[in-house]
Parts: C-alpha cells; sequence; structure tokens
C-alpha cells in the first residue's frame, strides 16, 4: 500500500484507556505529514482542540486512505460498516477483550501505528451479510446477523430455507447467520464450525436448540437463506453485529444473503487466520 495521506480516526467509548496511544498516534503523523481527522463525537469524548495536521469535526467520508481505529471489535466492526463497500481499509490497535479483528495488540503501539502510517501493511477482502427486511429496510453485517427471542417469552419457532427448499425448523434460543470473521464469535459459542478467512460461504448455526438434530449448516455463498417466525403469536428481536436492529413478527420472514467483498481489513505482513485464533482463543484458555 502507498503511504496515507488523510486517515480517519475511530475510538472506542473509554477514551482515557487510549489517550496516551492517541498522543503517540499525533507524533507519529506530524513526523510523517499524515492528516488526521476527527469527526465531533472524537473531538468531544478527548477534548481536541485544532494543530497542525489535524482536521476537527469533520464528515466522515470514503475521501480517505486509511481508517484506524483504538478499540474492540465493536469499533472495528462500525467502522468496516462504515466503510463498507469503499475500498478504504481499517486498521485496528485492541483495546478489547478479544479483539480478533484487531491488527496490533497496545504492546506493539509504536511500531504499529508506524507501518500502519507508512502503509505498510497487506488489504484483505472480507464479505459482509446482507439482511433484507420485508418492509424493504437493508442491514450490513461483517460478522453476524441472528434473531433471538425475547426476554422472559417463550422458546422462539424458526424455520429455515435455502433458497426455494425448507431444510427445518427448530424450536430455539435462536438462530445465528455468520460469516466466515464472524464465525469465531456467537456462532462459536453455539459449538458451530470456525471457518477460515478466505472461505466462500455462510454458516447458520443454533441457539440452546431443543431437538436432538439441529445441526449448525454451511450455506454456498450464492444460496440465499430464509428464516421466518414460526410463532403464531411473538416475534423475535433481529440484531447485526451485536446491535438490536429490529424485530421479525410472527409470520414474517427474512432473507439472508452472502455478498464478497464489501469491507477491507488491514492485516499485517505475515500475520495469518490460525495465527490469531491461536494467539486470541489459546491466550484466554490459558
Amino acid at each position: 500500500m502507498t503511504r496515507p495521506r488523510v486517515v480517519t480516526i475511530v475510538t472506542h467509548r473509554r477514551p482515557d484507556e487510549v489517550r496516551p496511544a492517541l498522543d503517540v498516534l499525533r507524533r507519529l503523523a506530524r513526523e510523517r505529514g499524515v492528516t488526521l481527522r476527527f469527526d465531533a463525537d472524537e473531538v468531544r469524548k478527548h477534548d481536541l482542540t485544532q494543530a497542525e495536521g489535524m482536521e476537527l469535526d469533520a464528515e466522515i467520508h470514503a475521501d480517505v486512505d486509511l481508517c484506524l481505529v483504538l478499540g474492540g471489535d465493536g469499533s472495528i466492526l462500525s467502522a468496516l460498516r462504515h466503510y463498507l463497500g469503499t475500498g478504504v481499509p481499517v486498521f485496528a490497535v485492541n483495546y478489547g477483550e478479544v479483539g480478533f479483528l484487531a491488527t496490533v495488540d497496545p504492546d506493539g503501539l509504536e511500531e504499529g501505528l508506524g507501518r500502519a502510517l507508512d502503509g505498510d501493511f497487506d488489504a484483505m477482502s472480507l464479505p459482509a451479510i446482507d439482511l433484507r427486511s420485508p418492509g424493504g429496510t437493508d442491514w450490513w453485517a461483517i460478522n453476524d446477523v441472528s434473531f433471538h427471542r425475547k426476554p422472559g417469552l417463550r422458546v422462539a419457532d424458526l424455520s429455515y430455507a435455502i433458497g426455494t427448499d425448507e431444510v427445518g425448523r427448530v424450536r430455539c434460543d435462536g438462530v445465528v447467520v455468520a460469516t466466515p470473521a464472524g464465525s469465531t464469535g456467537y456462532n462459536l459459542a453455539n459449538g458451530g464450525p470456525v471457518m477460515a478467512w478466505g472461505v466462500e460461504g455462510y454458516v447458520v448455526s443454533f441457539i440452546a436448540p431443543h431437538s436432538l438434530t439441529a445441526r449448525a449448516l454451511v450455506v454456498a455463498p450464492d444460496d440465499p437463506l430464509v428464516v421466518r417466525n414460526r410463532s403464531r403469536e411473538e416475534a423475535t428481536d433481529v440484531t447485526v453485529d451485536g446491535t438490536i436492529v429490529g424485530e421479525l413478527q410472527a409470520g414474517e420472514a427474512m432473507e439472508v444473503r452472502f455478498q464478497d467483498d464489501k469491507a477491507v481489513l488491514a492485516q499485517l505482513a505475515g500475520a495469518t487466520f490460525y495465527h490469531r485464533l491461536r494467539e486470541r482463543f489459546g491466550r484466554l484458555a490459558s
């Protein structure tokens, strides 16, 4: 990659944790003549004042060369969705719990930020999930879409079809539809298969199924999935990348489609999915 000229900065909701890193970033950017762009929320969080090489209260558009995230997977996912389809790479320093999507950890902060601002990284394309509601609203997920029973209500009654073929109907707490990037999240917690980055397709797994036969299913990339709420009375919550976005009403269905090459994640040369898997989850297990 060529050296970026303008970089959008995104930080998570605990500004005190990332403020020292922000100071390092500003110094490295000044040394390289890189402009850092902060929107109004970032200016407020960090009480920023105008200085050379900074754009404050800026609208976050796609006319930047890089988005740099200081945060956890939630902040990274938000940045990836924001720059969906634009080709802007997202380079992240992990300030969260797991940080599976992060490029570097805080103990490699200065070197990692320097390489980001030098353009010394690989750009890896990520797929996304397109969720289409009965009302015509589209949502996009980088990790997963899930359909949950509402707290305090009966278990959900959900059927799922691939194209026109209904595959099954399961009483459960919910259904998770995950990309390869998201397969190490909620899907993994359900006992679903881990899919290496680069695998084309997506996985459907079940949350606490009331069945001896419900099994996770890997779906081919061109096959649409339809999830239908078979309940006669109760809606289920619909969640995109961990955030509730709406409801699937009784009797309604939503369509899910796999879309390749929608987001771009920055990776340091030599980093592999399997190394990341061992480092993130092996470390948590030790």
